[in-house]
């Protein structure tokens, strides 16, 4: 990657960056080089670099449900956070993936839109919530969402559908695919700006007497097996507080590992696996994660 100053002139680069500083975990290892695209034509002149020059690459969204390992991430990361716009159009709202997806539902909120309402408490980026088909509290992106603009690493841009997307249980069709999120339009609903107000604060109210913002998570780690909660199982395995390193299954919620005493992301893995052996052997069911898990050890 000598030439990638040259190449990349305009575009804001870091060089062994630690990824620890953007995580929400507050791990994981050293960014070979980080780039924040201000535009749709930056980050396709970053793709483009990384397939000609034969350069690994992807994109970090808002890292709130990822764990990057220790060992960091060679080749290019691209961290879209400065490409943020949030437009209204009658009853869509449009946001570039980088655009915080607590702040489009209250844009919607101003605007009297209403069927967001559910991810006005997560921390993710458009980007990342799109390709997780995020959700809470009985809803999920897949029922707003309308389309998105997706770049793919041979240059071509689509607009993809809903049906084009399969969104499943935090899946998506994309997830299979190299490309890059560059925004998503939702359809909503006009509504009664006093009514989406107060569902949206009951619903922060409730994140925040259940889940340990007071501390740095990756959220929710595990799926929902079929049949179950994750967080009582933990509960009743008996592993709520355990420790590894500085990780610790929450004592507020067992669905939650959070870092107590800087924690390495090897801690979190370990502890994640040591809870899913622990449910196999008692209860014979698989937990599978939630969490993305990136990087090299």
């Amino acid at each position: 990657m000598e030439n990638i100053k040259e190449q990349l002139i305009d575009i804001k680069l870091l060089f062994d960056e630690p990824l620890s500083n953007y995580t929400f975990t507050k791990t994981g290892g050293l960014a070979d080089v980080i780039a924040f695209p201000k535009s749709i034509e930056e980050v396709e002149k970053i793709v483009k670099y990384a397939v000609e020059n034969n350069v690994d690459w992807l994109v970090l969204g808002n890292a709130s449900n990822l764990i990057v390992r220790d060992g960091g991430i060679r080749g290019i990361v691209i961290i879209l956070t400065e490409m943020n716009q949030i437009t209204v159009n009658n009853n869509l709202v449009t946001a570039d993936a980088g655009a915080s997806l607590i702040e489009t539902t209250k844009v919607a909120r101003e605007e009297s839109l209403t069927g967001m309402e559910f991810a006005c408490g997560i921390p993710g980026s458009i980007g990342g919530a799109v390709y997780m088909n995020a959700g809470a509290y009985g809803g999920e992106i897949k029922d707003c969402f309308k389309e998105a603009k997706v770049l793919f690493e041979n240059g071509e841009v689509k607009t993809l559908t809903k049906e084009d997307m399969d969104f499943g249980y935090r899946h998506s069709s994309i997830q299979s695919e190299k490309c890059v999120i560059l925004n998503a339009t939702f359809e909503l609903k006009k509504g009664n700006k006093v009514e989406i107000s107060a569902k949206m604060e009951e619903l922060t109210e409730l994140r925040e007497s259940k889940q340990p913002l007071e501390y740095p998570s990756c959220g929710s780690v595990f799926k929902r097996p079929k049949g179950h909660y994750t967080g009582p199982l933990i509960i009743e395995a008996g592993l709520q507080g355990k420790i590894i390193g500085g990780a610790q299954v929450s004592t507020k919620h067992a669905g939650f590992i959070v870092n107590i005493n800087h924690a390495t992301a090897t801690d979190y893995i370990e502890l994640i696996e040591f809870i899913q052996k622990t449910i196999k052997e008692k209860y014979d069911i698989i937990l599978e994660t939630e969490v993305r898990i990136i990087g090299e050890q």
